[in-house]
């Protein structure tokens, strides 16, 4: 049996910037982090081998992996021509969330698999192969952002290229700021999911078409890059007064990703103690990030009533954490 954990992201600003249709005439930015909660994947021989068995939110045993039902299953297998075996998923987080699970998802089977076969991928490598198979050959509207985040692990600032390469810059700061930085971050869960694709998908139409949604998008670059230099200046005191601008200008580009039940709970969050914060993901729901000094956050949570999510932050990327004596026996 082989193991890995690939982290979910929380994406600070940009996002939308990592669209193709945008980011080959503009460039795009955004500023992430991975944290310490995982899309787990376990893969083993299937005790028949002329069935492949998959477990998720739902069971398939098939005799062939043509017949597999789950999208992204179903294009893996069948390019990398692997059948006979049992692959099971578990997340800490359900999908709909806006931390970025189907990428996750995608990078730690992609990882798996490789390691299935004895194959090495760098990080770049498997963000890249993740990018091709949810983009270019499952059309969804997505960007680049949650597959290179979930790869590569750690506090980045990913560049997107008008060539459609990517760049993946650590931020560097010092210890003690990071530390702070994530006591002053909080997340709820507002308790809805939402269809990423939809919203991305009227997002992604309205960049396209309406010169005022490119504006904001640039507009949200440029807090990314402010938001970069200000943490590597070892100051955060500005960090969410610069989340709160750039969630004003992720609501400009669909009215779907917020709704009066968010605008609420925003507003009730500013009234008590939160300097900014934003809707993670693509929208719609999932969860709530605040910048909140810890003083404060006492207050927050009594007002907001809401499930609070721990976190920290995580370093690794998408990891192997188990292989089997006896795969390596069998190979």
């Amino acid at each position: 049996m082989i193991i890995t954990k690939t982290p979910f992201r929380i994406s600070f600003c940009g996002g939308g910037s990592d669209m193709a249709d945008f980011y080959r005439e503009h460039g795009g930015c955004v500023l992430s982090t991975t944290i310490n909660r995982y899309m787990y994947l376990t893969i083993h021989p299937y005790f028949d081998e002329q069935k492949t068995a998959l477990k998720y939110s739902q069971n398939e045993i098939v005799d062939h992996i043509n017949d597999i039902q789950h999208s992204i299953f179903h294009c893996v297998l069948n390019d990398k021509k692997i059948s006979g075996v049992e692959i099971s998923s578990t997340a800490d987080v359900p999908s709909g969330t806006g931390l970025g699970s189907s990428s996750s998802f995608t990078v730690g089977l992609l990882h798996i698999l490789s390691c299935y076969k004895g194959k090495y991928l760098s990080k770049s490598a498997l963000a890249k192969e993740a990018c091709e198979v949810e983009i270019d050959k499952l059309g969804a509207p997505i960007g680049k952002q949650d597959q290179y985040a979930a790869a590569f692990g750690g506090l980045n600032f990913i560049r997107f290229h008008k060539d459609d390469s990517v760049s993946v810059e650590p931020v560097i700061m010092k210890g003690k700021t990071l530390a702070e930085l994530q006591d002053n971050l909080v997340m709820f869960y507002t308790g809805l999911t939402h269809d990423a694709n939809k919203i991305l998908a009227k997002q992604k139409k309205n960049i396209a078409e309406k010169e005022e949604k490119r504006r904001s998008l640039l507009r949200m670059c440029e807090l990314a890059e402010s938001m970069k230099m200000a943490l590597e200046d070892n100051d955060i005191r500005n960090f969410g007064k610069i989340l709160n601008e750039g969630w004003m200008k992720k609501r400009e580009l669909a009215g779907s990703i917020t709704s009066p039940f968010i605008d609420e709970l925003y507003d009730t969050a500013l009234r008590n103690g939160a300097t900014g914060g934003k809707l993670l993901g693509a929208g719609g729901g999932g969860f709530l990030l605040f910048c909140c000094p810890k003083e404060k956050q006492a207050m927050l949570r009594e007002k907001l009533r809401l499930k609070q999510f721990p976190f920290k932050f995580e370093h690794d990327g998408s990891s192997v954490v188990y292989i089997g004596d006896k795969y390596w026996e069998d190979v």
